[in-house]
């Protein structure tokens, strides 16, 4: 696949006055857990939900994913948004189709999360595949994380067309997220995820931070798989940190706290050209910052709007 828009694919999307996107293309989103984190929960547990939503709406941001802090009922969550100008970006649902036993489970959690993030006013639901990931153990995650076999990947891909069926059928998308810790953690294993989905019916979370510590390019998988992105997480690494994580291999919670990711324009990675390429192929959609960080050690609010003055800088909305 290159860059270039074929028959299939969008119009290049260029926006007025010099802006990279028209307005109307994109949003500005961003995850709860530079406040707090879904994995670990004790980090941030001081900082309430209506601090989180508000500074987020404070940092110019139009929408977040949905964390654990958050309002369980969709029109109570719908109304704290909408007080502030927000909007449901994605919510997350954990997928189990490589564990024995889970089939069932896995499609009715999903079920719920679809009816939930509906009246809750989002349009996409973000899986990944989490049986016998480690990112929530206290291991090394490299060494440790899972490899599927021929049998396990016939499981989870046939599991995504299902769980994208359901999402389609409700005019929704499902978007599959790669992370580290997990079996779909470097590029040849999205590639295959990929290649083994109806593109119809199972689009691509990028996550620039994950793939990047993984190894590997986040603007070549930007430039082969153009198409098949539909939901877009900025996330940063800080270079000494990840120089330290490649050579002691820590758990990730330890690799977090020690501040391997931070906002889109504070760490080492170059924005610009995959920002770029989105807009030549005619993405459309959310552009989400996401930056698992220690509040205690990285003032929320700061680098929140740091991540949006640099995204205004690159983008010129």
């Amino acid at each position: 696949m290159t860059t270039s828009a074929s028959p299939a694919s969008p119009a290049p999307v260029r926006g007025r006055n010099g802006a990279l996107f028209d307005r109307d293309a994109v949003s500005f989103g961003i995850t709860p857990t530079c406040w707090t984190n879904d994995d670990f929960p004790t980090v941030g547990d001081d900082i309430p939900f209506e601090q989180c939503v508000s500074e987020m709406a404070l940092a110019g941001f139009e929408g977040c994913s949905v964390g654990h802090k958050y309002p369980t009922d969709p029109r109570t969550l719908r109304q704290a948004l909408e007080l502030r100008g927000l909007r449901v970006s994605e919510p997350w649902s954990s997928t189990y189709f490589t564990a024995e036993g889970m089939w069932d489970r896995t499609v009715a959690a999903f079920r719920r999360q679809l009816d939930f993030i509906k009246a809750a006013g989002g349009d996409r639901v973000v899986v990944a595949e989490l049986a016998g990931a480690v990112h929530q153990q206290q291991v090394a995650l490299v060494a440790n994380k899972p490899v599927f076999d021929d049998n396990a990947w016939h499981r989870l891909l046939t599991g995504l067309d299902t769980l994208g069926r359901m999402a389609a059928g409700q005019d929704m998308l499902l978007c599959y997220h790669h992370h580290m810790g997990t079996g779909v953690q470097t590029r040849a294993e999205v590639d295959r995820l990929l290649a083994g989905t109806d593109p119809e019916l199972v689009h691509l979370l990028l996550d620039t931070g994950h793939l990047a510590w993984s190894g590997d390019d986040p603007l070549e998988l930007v430039r082969d798989h153009a198409d098949r992105i539909r939901h877009v997480h900025l996330k940063d690494l800080r270079h000494d940190v990840l120089e330290d994580c490649r050579r002691l291999d820590p758990s990730f919670r330890d690799a977090v706290l020690a501040g391997i990711f931070t906002v889109p324009g504070d760490g080492m990675l170059d924005f610009g050209p995959v920002l770029r390429t989105l807009a030549d192929a005619g993405y459309r959609g959310w552009l989400v910052v996401e930056a698992e960080q220690d509040p205690a050690k990285a003032h929320p609010l700061t680098y929140a709007k740091k991540a949006r003055e640099y995204l205004h800088t690159l983008t010129g909305l």
